[in-house]
């Protein structure tokens, strides 16, 4: 059954996970979008018409940009149910493209993925920061404690990580229904106090709003982006849940209850102006400032997870597709394959979380990064699923013409209007991507020469086993030797070297390639092919999709099935140690190869990253020039 489809008996299950793990980002927007387009470093003067107006604004970019976009437009462009922005650039290259076009859709394809890891970094500060603001909102004289209450807060959170959330990810479904029914009936409360509101829904406010104040009006754009951080995660968790139960949540709950404590805090400010210190705190009765204080603090903490956990799904499939060099994975569930933790991943985040927040210290200061990383990466992901309407879905060009004019007016405005806040820590996201995306790139580039030099290294399969016809080796020790190579050499380098150095040649030779997909999991079918060859040789193939992780021994388990029985305890792996110089070929320029050896060098060693047993693993080192 396809997995975006789900049985409908377990479609309230799905529909409360994707609560709880999807909604979190977007759910907490609430908590400073209002204030920062009022009272933020462009801020907007505080006059009835500029709030419909930037409520308009809220209101038609949830609207286009999450509804039809997202939710109805990308969510469509499903790689076999799994979604994200390393899915869509697999699904985008699938077809044959000319070697420019791929180029191209490779570079937007990393940069997006870049982008999407500042998002993990500033998503947890920005959130935090603006639950524990509170504080200062119920008394002032504990906003000193803003910060170091933020920083415990993260501490505990990136700590946990190590446990996983399957246990934990129980609760979030019903802490974020409390979550949006508690804004939604704080919006609703506000609002019927002040219907005029209601006119906000006409989008001749939103656009007198921009074109009376022009300049303020467009910077005030870049806060309004504000309000749909996080509908990428809709799109990237796609495959966990399925298109139809978030879609169904966000119609039915999600969306509802953000249009009203909007439409609740535009009321608030038309009603006090004074209020816009912290619009969303001070809709709550003064009864419930504090239990709102805790439950904001838990909503931020499951939109934290959600960015967290994505942040190290994207790196495993990053991996698996050769932008990124191995690195150690721990699978934290044994029912739900798609929980990974990272260590490396979570310290980067780690400490880039506690840098932002001791940086900047509030949420006001960080929401200028904030919004320019997220926008870029809807950019990004625009455009890549525009390429998969024209080569995959056969779009008519007219069509195609038209949605991609309407989306990317819509994300592009918003980015123009973002890239004015670069002096103003817009700057970061940028940084941080054009970083990532250049390392990425030149891990494949480099893994591509790599692979070229011992394919020149290496000889024909065909070859090597006429001279083993030829000059048979004078000793063949009893048991079964297991070559491992990244890619479907002709022959590993491992095993020539064996043969030259030693002269021997095992009873069993099997040629193992472990080969990735371009979609997230292998069939039962295609998992495992083994083909028989010369001299007792066996080439055994195995394929896994980009959302699986390699596993040596569930391979062996696969060939017993199929009829080749092999022992563990009588076969020895043989692994190739390559260690990398400069050549002066220059495949790479200088700070190329500097970075590429430095990755290459640090790479997580296959012994444990493919789960082979340590005592029957030999490695046979080679000196390769790139």
């Amino acid at each position: 059954m396809d997995r975006t489809q789900p049985k409908p008996s377990g479609f309230l299950t799905l529909s409360a996970g994707a609560l709880g793990v999807v909604y979190g980002d977007i759910g907490t927007s609430p908590l400073y979008t209002v204030r920062e387009i009022f009272s933020g470093a462009h801020g907007v003067p505080l006059t009835p018409e500029n709030i419909l107006g930037a409520l308009s604004l809220i209101f038609w970019a949830l609207l286009i940009i999450v509804s039809v976009k997202y939710v109805l437009f990308v969510m469509h462009a499903d790689n076999h149910g799994e979604g994200g922005i390393m899915a869509l650039t697999a699904l985008a290259l699938r077809q044959r493209h000319r070697r420019g076009q791929r180029a191209w859709i490779i570079i937007l394809g990393l940069f997006g993925t870049a982008l999407f890891y500042g998002d993990g970094m500033i998503t947890p500060a920005i959130s935090v920061l603006g639950a524990m603001e509170g504080l200062g909102v119920a008394t002032p004289a504990l906003s000193r404690y803003v910060v170091p209450g933020s920083i415990l807060v993260l501490l505990l959170l990136f700590l946990i990580q190590r446990r996983g959330t399957e246990r934990v990810g129980k609760l979030f479904g019903p802490i974020m229904l409390i979550w949006f029914l508690a804004i939604g009936t704080m919006g609703f409360e506000s609002m019927r106090q002040t219907l005029e509101v209601l006119a906000a829904f006409n989008p001749m406010y939103g656009f007198r709003f921009l074109t009376m104040h022009q300049g303020i009006g467009f910077a005030a754009l870049g806060s309004v982006i504000l309000a749909v951080t996080g509908a990428e995660a809709l799109y990237a968790d796609m495959g966990h849940f399925g298109k139809t139960p978030i879609r169904a949540t966000w119609f039915a709950l999600v969306f509802p209850a953000l249009i009203l404590n909007y439409l609740g805090q535009a009321a608030l400010l038309i009603r006090n102006p004074e209020a816009i210190q912290n619009p969303f705190y001070l809709l709550a009765p003064e009864w419930a400032l504090y239990p709102m204080i805790g439950l904001a603090t838990a909503a931020t903490v499951i939109a934290s997870q959600a960015v967290i956990s994505g942040a190290f799904s994207l790196t495993h499939q990053a991996i698996q597709l050769d932008y990124l060099p191995r690195q150690r994975l721990v699978h934290t569930s044994q029912s739900e394959r798609g929980q990974i933790y990272a260590p490396a991943v979570n310290r980067m985040l780690l400490i880039s979380v506690l840098a932002l927040v001791l940086v900047f210290g509030s949420s006001s200061s960080l929401a200028s990064a904030y919004g320019l990383s997220v926008v870029g990466t809807m950019v990004v992901t625009t455009l890549l699923a525009l390429v998969v309407a024209r080569d995959t879905w056969h779009w008519p060009l007219l069509a195609l013409a038209a949605t991609g004019a309407i989306l990317l007016a819509v994300d592009l405005g918003f980015l123009s209007a973002n890239l004015t806040k670069l002096g103003d820590g817009g700057w970061i996201p940028l940084c941080l991507a054009l970083i990532l995306g250049v390392a990425m790139s030149t891990w494949k580039k480099g893994r591509d020469l790599l692979f070229a030099r011992l394919q020149q290294e290496s000889e024909s399969l065909s070859r090597f086993l006429q001279r083993l016809t030829d000059n048979p080796p004078p000793f063949r020790p009893t048991g079964t030797a297991i070559f491992l190579t990244a890619r479907n050499l002709s022959l590993p380098v491992a095993l020539l070297r064996n043969y030259e150095h030693n002269q021997v040649i095992h009873e069993r030779v099997i040629l193992l390639t472990m080969a990735t997909l371009d979609k997230p999991y292998a069939s039962e079918k295609e998992k495992i092919m083994i083909e028989a060859l010369e001299h007792n040789f066996f080439r055994i193939t195995t394929r896994f999709g980009f959302m699986e992780r390699p596993n040596v021994l569930r391979m062996l388990n696969l060939c017993r099935h199929a009829g080749l029985n092999i022992e563990l305890d009588q076969t020895t792996f043989f692994l190739g140690r390559e260690t990398l110089i400069r050549s002066s070929d220059h495949g790479l320029n200088r700070w190329e190869e500097v970075l590429f050896i430095s990755m290459f060098r640090n790479a997580y060693n296959p012994t444990g990253y493919f789960k082979l047993p340590v005592d029957r693993v030999v490695e046979l080192g080679a000196v390769i020039a790139i």
